[in-house]
Formats: structure tokens, sequence, C-alpha cells
């Protein structure tokens, strides 16, 4: 942040919490209403409205007349700026407010002078709702929240707005779904989500204890068919003990939506923010943007969730015990025509040292 800033010259707009949501023409109303180009440097500001213990203020910074939205936390620890996200069209900084700040510590959410300002008020217009909304919220926990949603309308201008493919989005509603039956277990909230790596690009789903787990998804009405990626993918001898655990799903009305099983996933785990800090940085990797939530109504319904074991019995392609100028290979596996037994996820448990 700049140094040498004068206090911020402030105008009180909507003082109370629980506001009707804002507009994207209201919040560029309030900048216009601000003033531009002063001369003294520094940040001047509109309140907006006050969510719990944060408070929330429209603003303007000279010399650059840059737009922005200023957060107060009374209590939360904040990252310097060095580590909070930037680029693609806005940035985000800690503030310093001069007298006027109080006993509070402000981040600002502000356009980069080639970001589209519409498109920033629609973004500032998101993060006033998700604060707003998060009045009953420890600071921290919004705090993990926000920082995941700027990053998450930063990778959405990156990204553009393809969303994920259907393939992509059973996927995830598979992970999401055994992360769930994971804290139903007992396992803690930190410790599975710290050990989901599929998002991340890891070789197997979850890293867990001493082994591993693959998970596979469909939804396929006959059979069990899972697609295995790579030959990789199924090697127990990187990361043994080695357990494929495969759902399967089907479409109806009862079933749940992809941002609902995100939501639900949230939900649990607000008593722990690092953990929420990780969810929400997996859900970035894998490429789930709430602003794209509205494309994904696809409900989906658990019919079948089956563990098996992968040792040495286990039908498997592997680089091991195939042809050597075979190099890479995708293969369909069904499941329903092993004779293996099927093991309880507390078992899996178990034998991984987790619980």
């Amino acid at each position: 942040m700049r140094g040498n800033q004068s206090p911020m010259s402030s105008q009180t707009f909507c003082g109370s919490s629980n506001m009707a949501a804002l507009s994207s023409t209201e919040i560029l109303g309030t900048w216009r209403a601000l003033p531009g180009n002063a001369s003294i440097p520094g940040w001047r500001s509109i309140d907006l409205f006050q969510s719990g213990t944060c408070r929330v203020k429209a603003a303007r910074h000279a010399p650059g007349n840059e737009e922005a939205i200023l957060i107060g936390f009374s209590s939360a620890k904040l990252a310097p700026t060095s580590q909070l996200p930037q680029g693609q069209g806005f940035r985000m900084e800690r503030a310093t407010l001069g007298e006027t700040a109080g006993e509070y510590q402000w981040l600002a959410v502000v356009r980069q002078s080639a970001g589209n300002l519409e498109l920033f008020a629609t973004v500032v217009t998101d993060v006033c709702g998700l604060i707003d909304s998060s009045d009953s919220y420890p600071e921290e926990l919004l705090y993990q929240r926000l920082l995941g949603r700027v990053r998450g309308w930063q990778e959405f201008m990156r990204r553009g707005r393809e969303g994920l493919s259907v393939e992509a989005e059973l996927g995830l509603v598979g992970e999401i779904c055994l992360l769930r039956y994971l804290f139903d277990e007992g396992v803690p909230l930190f410790s599975a989500v710290d050990g989901w790596k599929g998002p991340l690009d890891g070789l197997h789903d979850f890293q867990l204890g001493t082994g591993a787990i693959e998970v596979k998804s469909t939804m396929a009405a006959e059979g069990f068919p899972v697609r295995i990626a790579s030959l990789d993918q199924l090697d127990d001898s990187q990361c043994p003990p080695l357990f494929l655990a495969a759902l399967r799903f089907g479409s109806n009305e009862s079933g749940i939506t992809l941002p609902e099983y995100v939501s639900n996933t949230r939900h649990l785990l607000e008593p722990d923010p690092a953990a929420t800090r990780l969810f929400e940085q997996a859900l970035l990797h894998v490429g789930y943007l709430d602003m794209q939530a509205e494309t994904y109504t696809r409900r989906f319904s658990l019919g079948e969730i089956r563990i098996h074991l992968v040792d040495s019995e286990f039908p498997k392609l592997t680089p091991f015990n195939i042809p050597t100028p075979i190099r890479r290979a995708q293969y369909e596996l069904d499941l329903a025509l092993l004779p293996v037994d099927n093991c309880p996820l507390s078992d899996v448990l178990e034998k991984l040292g987790v619980v």
C-alpha cells in the first residue's frame, strides 16, 4: 500500500446491518458521488453498511481516482498485501485510513485502470452480498470466504464463462461426497480437506494417513463402469495401501446439485477457518466458481458406493504389467464384474491409520 496517506474523508450512505441488497447501479452511483482526482493523496469514502463486526465502504483513492470497496475487520488477522489476490481487472491490498480507521484493519478491493468498470461493480455487488449474509460468522471465517470469493472472480475473468464440463461436474460431486463421508467417520475437518488432492492434480484424489483413495463416479444404470485415466492411477506400489472408491449417481428431482453440495460442505467447515481456506482453494483449482453456480442444474442422487482395495489381485493396468513399448493408456473397468469384497469406509480409514 502507498505510504504517506492522508486521513480519509467520509460521508454516510447506509450505516445499518441487514441492508437491502445493493445493485450494481447503486454502487456506480455511489462512486460518482465521491470526489475524484483530489489533489491530496488518500481515500475518499462513503459508508455502505455494517454486518456483524465488519464495516463496508465505497471509496475512491487519490491521486489515481481508482474505484474501490473497503472492508474493515475488528479482530481478524489479515495477510500483508503481497499475499493477497492480485490481477485480472482488480487487486486486493491493505489500506491505511488514518485517524478515522479506529480499531479496524482495512482491506481494499481496487479496480485496475484496465479493468471494466461495470464488471467491477458486479464484483463489488457480489462481495457486499457475501459480507452482508455472513453477519453471524466469526471474522476469521468471513475473511477466508472473502479471499476465496475475490480469487474466484479473478479466476472467472481469466478462464472466461465456460465452467466445468459435464464429466468434471460429476467428478467434483463424487469427491465432495466422499469428503463428507470422511467427516461422518470422524476424520478431523482440516485433515480431511488437507488430504483432498484431486483438485490439485495429485496422483490420487485423497492422500490420507499411510495411503490413498482414488475416487470414481458414474451415472451408468447398468454395470458399474469407471474410467481409469492413466497407467499410474491404480499403481498401488507408489502409495500403498491404495483404495478405489466408486460412487454411482442417479439423476432425479430429489437429488442435490453441485452448488448445494458446495454450500452444505461450507456450512460443515464453518468451525475451522483453516479447513475453509483449503476447501475454497481446492474449488478454485478444479475450476468451480460461485458466479457460475446457476449453470449447474443437474441433481445427483447417490445410489451406491463401493470401495475396493487395489492390490496384486485387483485387475488393473500399470507400468509394470504391460509390454514395455506401451507408454500411455486409458481404460474402462467394470466393477460389477469383480469378485472382490466391498470394504466399509470405517475399515479403510483404520487401515490407512487415519482413525
